[in-house]
């Protein structure tokens, strides 16, 4: 059976990910340490050091269970034709359909990290029950030009971002408007925003080094809920530009379920972007 490969981002993570995994597939658990330079279990399972929150672990911890999890359902249910992933999973999408491999991959996401943990000073919020337009309208009429919306992730769920200053004041005004609920999150910047336009700078000689292949099955990206093209070159400006612009996922998944998809399977140790879909069947059942 055909299905849509679905990967969790940043966020996702708590301690004991992946516990059962990693002696199940030891050479991915091995050469994770070897680009990491540290226990990638220990990490993930115990985090004796209370670094999973932290940006630069976090990525490459979910980065690496994703690509655990992917493994277990591809030995389970086969390899999937369509795959996505939120921020960070695209990544371990682009893994799955072998524009680079493991390794690589994880490299690529270490320095990501590290570009995106070095922008500091900012933070995200999701808002749940306002209309993404509204939301953004009242956030520009109130004067809150720098918060920006961030993650499409349902019709009645946004995560806005920008400087934290100025979040407590955008969860007043979202408030008022209607919102049912305006909840920070755990996060150190303000990411999928203009603001991390210095990350991808950063970021960017290391993409533009790496060898990437064209994908052997559709991936589509955050920044336009569209598949990935068979450019190398293309593929790295997509993935740069993701990092300073807001994550499609809504429209992903609808773009998907227009199309006659019905079987989703998520990766990772976790069920978020399930519940996500399922909130996005609801509205398009609803409208």
């Amino acid at each position: 059976m055909t299905y849509v490969l679905m990967f969790p981002g940043q966020g996702a993570q708590r301690p004991g990910m992946g516990a059962d995994w990693f002696d199940r597939f030891p050479e991915l658990t091995e050469a994770a340490d070897a680009v990491l330079g540290y226990s990638v279990r220990r990490l993930c399972t115990e985090d004796p050091d209370g670094l999973l929150g932290r940006t630069e672990y976090t990525q490459p911890a979910v980065y690496t269970v994703n690509a655990l999890g992917h493994r277990v359902l591809r030995e389970e249910h086969g390899v999937p034709d369509v795959a996505i992933g939120h921020s960070l999973g695209e990544y371990n999408a682009l893994e799955a359909a072998g524009v680079f491999d493991f390794a690589e991959g994880l490299r690529l996401v270490a320095a990501r990290a590290r570009a995106m943990s070095a922008v500091t000073g900012g933070g995200m919020a999701a808002v749940v029950g306002l209309d993404d337009a509204v939301l953004r309208l009242v956030l520009r009429r109130a004067g809150l030009a720098s918060i920006e919306a961030a993650n499409f992730n349902t019709a009645d769920q946004t995560v806005i971002a920008g400087p934290a200053a100025d979040l407590e004041p955008a969860a007043d005004v979202a408030r008022a408007a209607g919102a049912r609920m305006v909840r920070r999150l755990d996060v150190s910047g303000p990411f999928h925003t203009s603001h991390m336009a210095p990350a991808a700078d950063a970021f960017a000689p290391v993409l533009k080094a790496a060898a990437l292949a064209a994908p052997t099955l559709p991936v589509l990206s955050n920044r336009h809920a569209a598949p990935y093209g068979d450019d190398g070159a293309g593929i790295a400006e997509v993935l740069l530009e993701q990092i300073a612009h807001p994550v499609l996922w809504r429209q992903t998944l609808e773009r998907l379920l227009a199309e006659g998809r019905t079987a989703f399977r998520e990766a990772g140790d976790g069920s978020v972007l399930t519940r996500m879909l399922r909130a996005v069947r609801r509205e398009r059942a609803a409208a």
